[in-house]
């Protein structure tokens, strides 16, 4: 047995430790406020699901899609009871409804398909052990993966449709062309869907029934083979892989991801938007690699685009080990870059602008880095921010110094800010990037005070607007109960696992940091444990522990990610000889005043540390991780009893 590790006593428990307690037991039971009031005993939504198009499924299931990642982080047993509830409830009134068969949705974009899938993908993660939802993973992959239902067609190498799914490719945007008339205000600000179409110059021009007739038919034609934003189905197959490590999964990741890749480095470096379904870019679209469904002129560009191509890049990096594989996303990210100009939002026309004055207030009026997000027949247009999580989700799955060149030159683009902790929250649940990064490069020491503090507020703002709701939640509007979820996970996922709010058009819930309740047999910190995150720099990762409880001792276990990509190598804990309180603590005495650290290496069998933490105790960690060089893989309760001796290095508060 090593030697125990070092440990002071200190005086204060910290506040940020208090904070993040005290934001778990608020969300659990605001989460529950919310099943009580806005739920049927079956799990559904209170809700007439009447649906008058192929739109709609996603809005059924993205008020629940962070409650799995809550218990991944601590929280309750329940939670993830009623995530699963819900989601059965939901699935059983969306296919009632029509909108789902054996399951999975008809067919849809991806854009939409990925915020239905990321509460699915966090199910998995939450208890692979459940033989259910591994069934459902493995057959919903498999819609892609084999091509007999028509979805892929392998000969060349694309995804079908623009709309795909269940139903295999669905034809067109609708089961027959409809009109897409100027009457479609709501819509006025992303401009014409086609810009080649006759007669057809400028928005007012669809006011002429004609003329929407033929926008439409251009429309319904066009919305065949494959497009851009179909990459996030990566995560689909990328998942189902995780259980069992199935190459025909692999293979088809790879061969698809590859595919986009190789017409990208046609066009050069840039990826083009449409294939038509002979494998030619821009066949349906005159040539132009510009062009298809969610792709670069309509109607978001770079956070459609931009998300699918960072999402597989970094699905393919994680199946086959080379970061090369986010080569695409990085020149999708500097290209926009290369075009940015620097003015003030409030004066721009973006089309997403109204988001932004949301977030930004008064500093929207300060000149700020604006990056075009479409391209069309004039060229780069609509200039609005960078989305960080974009530039953020590349440096943190490769820790490369480029990449994080490249994030801080989006960020020092951002106009100054008196408070950067600012009190938005929107249905991704994210937004606070360059604070958190400026925190992990100590440039803002307060912020897991300050963005608890936000976090706690967002809580009771909707946990306000929930009591408030209409007495028949039947008459809310559809996207109600995504506005009032006061499930907040962005700053406890920042602070407890080090890592980003997940990619909310598809990503998979990757983690730096993870932890275990060994008591409990189940993944996330155990009652009472807080957790801080404080640096992520290269292969290091420095991370605490505090035990908030005067009472209750606590055992954690600490690994380095959540499907076992990587490793801890060797772990070192830090602490300050600094006296006694109150009285002599494990054994250990030390001239006062001196930084003491000790490093422990780890066995190569073993991936994670065991921290015992009496009551009112601290650890405070540096991970030296590496490649574990093994297979990544969905992870379960049986998981939580490493090899590795227990660190004995933590600190009285």
């Amino acid at each position: 047995m090593p030697e125990p590790l070092p440990v002071r006593p200190l005086t204060a428990i910290p506040a940020w430790a208090v904070l993040q307690r005290r934001l778990f037991a608020e969300i659990e039971d605001a989460w529950r406020v919310f099943s009580e009031t806005f739920t049927r005993p079956d799990g559904g939504v209170k809700f007439d699901a009447v649906f008058e198009d192929r739109d709609g499924v996603d809005d059924l299931y993205e008020p629940y899609f962070n409650w799995p990642a809550f218990y991944l982080l601590g929280g309750s047993d329940e939670v993830l009871a009623a995530a699963k509830r819900h989601w059965e409830g939901v699935t059983a009134q969306l296919a009632e409804a029509g909108m789902v068969t054996g399951e999975y949705e008809n067919g849809y974009d991806w854009f939409h398909q990925g915020e239905s899938l990321i509460f699915f993908y966090a199910l998995c993660a939450a208890d692979p052990a459940d033989p259910v939802f591994a069934e459902r993973a493995r057959r919903f992959a498999q819609l892609y993966v084999d091509a007999a239902n028509g979805n892929y067609d392998g000969i060349h190498n694309i995804i079908t449709a623009p709309h795909n799914g269940a139903l295999g490719p669905r034809p067109g945007l609708s089961d027959e062309p409809e009109p897409y008339s100027a009457d479609r205000r709501e819509m006025r600000a992303y401009g014409l869907p086609l810009e080649y179409v006759p007669g057809v110059a400028e928005w007012d021009d669809l006011a002429d029934p004609a003329l929407a007739t033929a926008m439409g038919e251009a429309m319904h034609r066009a919305a065949a083979g494959d497009v851009a934003v179909n990459l996030a189905a990566t995560s689909l197959v990328a998942n189902r892989w995780l259980y069992d490590g199935d190459e025909a999964s692999a293979a088809w990741l790879r061969t698809y991801v590859d595919g986009w890749r190789a017409r990208a480095a046609e066009n050069a470096g840039l990826i083009p938007d449409n294939v038509s379904p002979d494998g030619v870019v821009g066949g349906l679209h005159e040539g132009r690699w510009h062009g298809g469904h969610y792709g670069w002129t309509w109607p978001h560009g770079l956070p459609s685009v931009g998300m699918a191509t960072v999402i597989a890049g970094i699905n393919e990096a994680f199946v086959t080990g080379d970061d090369s594989a986010l080569d695409m996303a990085r020149t999708v990210l500097d290209t926009v870059l290369d075009h940015a100009i620097v003015a003030p939002i409030a004066e721009t026309p973006f089309s997403l602008r109204g988001g932004w004055l949301a977030r930004w207030g008064e500093d929207a009026a300060t000149p700020s880095l604006l990056v075009p997000h479409r391209f069309g027949r004039h060229g780069w247009f609509d200039y609005g921010p960078m989305p960080l999580e974009l530039p953020l989700w590349v440096w943190w799955w490769s820790r490369r110094d480029d990449d994080l060149a490249r994030l801080r030159r989006a960020v020092e683009g951002l106009p100054p800010m008196a408070d950067p902790v600012k009190p938005f929250r929107d249905k991704a649940e994210a937004g606070h990037e360059a604070p958190w990064l400026a925190f992990l490069d100590g440039e803002l020491p307060d912020y897991p005070e300050r963005a608890l503090e936000m976090a706690l507020g967002q809580v009771a703002r909707r946990v306000a607007l929930m009591q408030g709701a209409p007495t028949d939640p039947d008459a809310a509007h559809l996207h109600f109960w995504q506005r009032v979820n006061p499930v907040v996970t962005e700053v406890l996922s920042q602070l407890i696992s080090g890592t980003p709010q997940v990619l909310y058009n598809g990503g998979l819930p990757f983690a730096a940091v993870v932890y275990e309740d060994v008591a409990a047999g189940r993944p996330g910190l155990p009652p009472d444990v807080a957790a801080l995150v404080s640096r992520l720099d290269g292969d290091d990762i420095d991370v605490s522990l505090v035990n908030t409880s005067t009472t209750r001792a606590r055992r954690v276990v600490v690994r380095a990610s959540r499907f076992g990509e990587r490793r801890i190598a060797s772990v070192t804990a830090h602490t300050e000889a600094d006296g006694v309180y109150p009285g002599r603590s494990t054994a250990y005495a030390a001239t006062p005043g001196h930084q003491v650290s000790v490093t422990r290496e780890l066995d190569p069998g073993d991936d994670a540390v065991v921290i015992d933490l009496p009551p009112a105790h601290r650890a405070d960690l540096t991970l030296h991780t590496v490649n574990s060089g093994v297979m990544p893989r969905h992870r379960g309760a049986a998981s939580t009893l490493p090899l590795s001796v227990p660190l004995e290095g933590v600190t009285h508060v």
